[in-house]
C-alpha cells in the first residue's frame, strides 16, 4: 500500500510540474496587470543611430541624372534582397572611426547618427561642394536591412536579414521560425552591440508588457538566444501523453525487476 501511494504521488507531481503549459508558449499575455487596449511604445520615438560595421545604401537623385551618376554604383540599385552582395561591395560601410567613404565628398563621419540625421549631412556637402541649389538634388539614405543573428531552441539557427526599417523581436524570431515548444520564452536573452562592447539584455515575451521594452525592436547586428527549458534539460516529456509513457516505462522496468527477483 505504501508502495502505491508512492508511485501514485510520483505520477502526479511529474503530471503537474513538468507538462509544458501554455502559460509558457503563448506571447504577450495580460499577467493581472490590465493595461490599456492600446498600449504606448516609447521606443518607437527613439529613431536607431548608425553604429561601427552597419552598411548604408546611399542614392542620390537630381533633374539631370548624368551628374548623379559616379554617386550611385550599378550593384546598389536594389535592396529586396535580390542584391545583398551588390550592397555589400557597393555600399557603404562605415569604419572602425564611425566614417564613410563617400565619393568626391571623401569621408563622412556618421557615427551616432540617425538615417535623417545622415541625409541631411550628404545633402548639404553635395550642394555646397557639388552641386548648385538649381540641380534639385534629392539623397536617399537606408540601412542595408536588419542584419541580426538567431541561436538556440529555434527552428531556424542562422543569421538573417530582414529589408525593413523596423521590426520587433516576436517578427525576428517567426522569420527563423519560431521558438520551440521547448524554448524559454520568460527569459530570452538579446546581445546587442554599443559603442563601448556588447551588452546582454532579458525580455519575457509571454508578458505584454514586453512591447514597452527598448529590447522588443530589434537592431542591426543583435544576437536573439532562446534558452532551453529546464524541464528539457532533465528529460522530462512537453506533454501529459509523454510523461504518462515515461512513467508506464519506468513502471514496467520496476514491476518485472519485482518479479524477477521474487522468482530467483
Amino acid at each position: 500500500m505504501k508502495s502505491y501511494f508512492i508511485v501514485s504521488l510520483l505520477v502526479v507531481s511529474l503530471l503537474s510540474v513538468s507538462c509544458i503549459t501554455n502559460k509558457d508558449i503563448v506571447y504577450l499575455q495580460d499577467k493581472g496587470v490590465h493595461l490599456e487596449d492600446s498600449l504606448s511604445i516609447k521606443e518607437l520615438s527613439k529613431p536607431y543611430r548608425v553604429q561601427v560595421n552597419d552598411i548604408l545604401s546611399i542614392n542620390v537623385k537630381a533633374l539631370d541624372d548624368e551628374l548623379t551618376g559616379i554617386f550611385n554604383p550599378a550593384g546598389e540599385k536594389s535592396t529586396n534582397g535580390q542584391n545583398l552582395g551588390g550592397l555589400y561591395f557597393n555600399g557603404f560601410t562605415v569604419d572602425l572611426h564611425g566614417n564613410i567613404e563617400f565619393p568626391v565628398l571623401g569621408e563622412i563621419n556618421v557615427l551616432g547618427f540617425t538615417i535623417d540625421e545622415i541625409k541631411d549631412k550628404v545633402e548639404s556637402e553635395l550642394l555646397k561642394q557639388y552641386f548648385k541649389s538649381t540641380a534639385e538634388i534629392f539623397v536617399t539614405v537606408k540601412l542595408a536591412g536588419l542584419r541580426y543573428t538567431v541561436t538556440g531552441e529555434v527552428r531556424g539557427t542562422g543569421v538573417y536579414t530582414l529589408f525593413q526599417d523596423r521590426a520587433n523581436i516576436i517578427e525576428a524570431l517567426a522569420n527563423a521560425g519560431d521558438i520551440l515548444s521547448t524554448g524559454d520564452r520568460k527569459d530570452v536573452l538579446v546581445i546587442r552591440q554599443y559603442p563601448d562592447g556588447q551588452k546582454i539584455h532579458h525580455i519575457d515575451l509571454t508578458d505584454i508588457k514586453a512591447m514597452q521594452s527598448p529590447y522588443y525592436f530589434i537592431q542591426p547586428n543583435d544576437i536573439i538566444l532562446v534558452k532551453p527549458l529546464k524541464r528539457k534539460a532533465i528529460g522530462i516529456g512537453q506533454t501529459a501523453t509523454q510523461n504518462l509513457t515515461t512513467i508506464a516505462s519506468i513502471l514496467s522496468v520496476l514491476v518485472s525487476t519485482y518479479f524477477l527477483t521474487k522468482n530467483l
